[in-house]
């Protein structure tokens, strides 16, 4: 058995099948861990959720802000930008089932051997394991109410939420996870979220903001963290314990395929339209 890990695919899905190939990946054998960001962006996501959903078990997803943003806009309750590129996905005759498994999809996903947590953008640094995954686990229950459009997502956007605390409304600690384990990239003195700020760290940053992974992180202290999220580190973080694997395919770069078990990277480049 083999275990790989890819990094955003946002809807690039002829480049996962060719990676895939380079590995000869099988459901049958491996796992593949999805850091988020199934959809967007890319031209085929629907592709994209229909092989990841017929890999059942195989395949152990995490839940990124595109996906999240997927299910609002399917409500009705956001407008899809043009670049987001669903419109084939939100026409299909199956976007009803492929709704309900996103649904069901978690936050954070955990490794037990050797000790790994998976997200989408990160584990905010004041986060022990406990707590992330507990919070987690909120999220997700309430992505599985029946209610969730009501409870959650409707009330998911915006940037007001930015700062940790247990005194939390139960909704703005439902929030804050979101906003952390999906959106987080740098962070001010005080060690809130800042929502504004995309460059990558080598540039001149102002303001006192911090990428988050450079800060003393608690669940680093046990567990190897896998995220993906930031496509201008272009997979470089300065830390042995965490991979970066957002390479910015969607933007023209290429996905990378991280192998747990030899400890190496596979990429493919983004394909040139014909």
């Amino acid at each position: 058995m083999a275990t790989y890990f890819v990094g955003d695919i946002q809807g690039c899905f002829d480049e996962l099948r060719l990676l895939l190939d380079k590995v000869d990946f099988r459901p049958s054998r491996d796992e593949l861990w999805v850091v988020g960001d199934m959809v967007a962006r890319g031209e085929k996501s629907l592709e994209t959720l229909r092989y990841l959903k017929s890999l059942e078990h195989s395949a152990k997803i995490v839940l990124g802000n595109h996906d999240l943003h997927l299910l609002a806009v399917h409500a009705q309750l956001k407008r899809p930008k043009p670049s987001d590129n669903l419109s084939a996905l939100l026409a299909a005759d199956d976007i009803e089932q492929l709704i309900d498994w996103i649904r069901v999809q978690p936050l954070i996903r955990e490794l037990k051997q050797p000790k790994l947590l998976m997200s989408h953008a990160g584990i905010p640094p004041q986060w022990d394991v406990e707590t992330a995954l507990a919070q987690a686990s909120l999220v997700s229950q309430a992505l599985q109410s029946p209610d969730y459009l009501e409870q959650l997502i409707s009330k998911m956007y915006g940037n007001d939420v930015t700062q940790w605390s247990i005194d939390l409304s139960a909704t703005k600690q439902l929030i804050y996870c979101i906003n952390a384990l999906t959106r987080m990239r740098y962070l001010h003195n005080d060690g809130s979220l800042d929502f504004n700020c995309k460059l990558p760290p080598n540039k001149d940053i102002h303001d006192g903001l911090t990428p988050w992974f450079t800060h003393n992180n608690r669940a680093n202290q046990t567990h190897q963290l896998v995220f993906g999220h930031w496509a201008a580190l272009m997979g470089k973080v300065d830390n042995p314990a965490m991979r970066a694997l957002d390479t910015g395919c969607c933007w023209g770069e290429y996905l990378t395929l991280w192998h747990l078990e030899s400890d190496q990277k596979i990429t493919q480049n983004k394909l040139k339209k014909s």
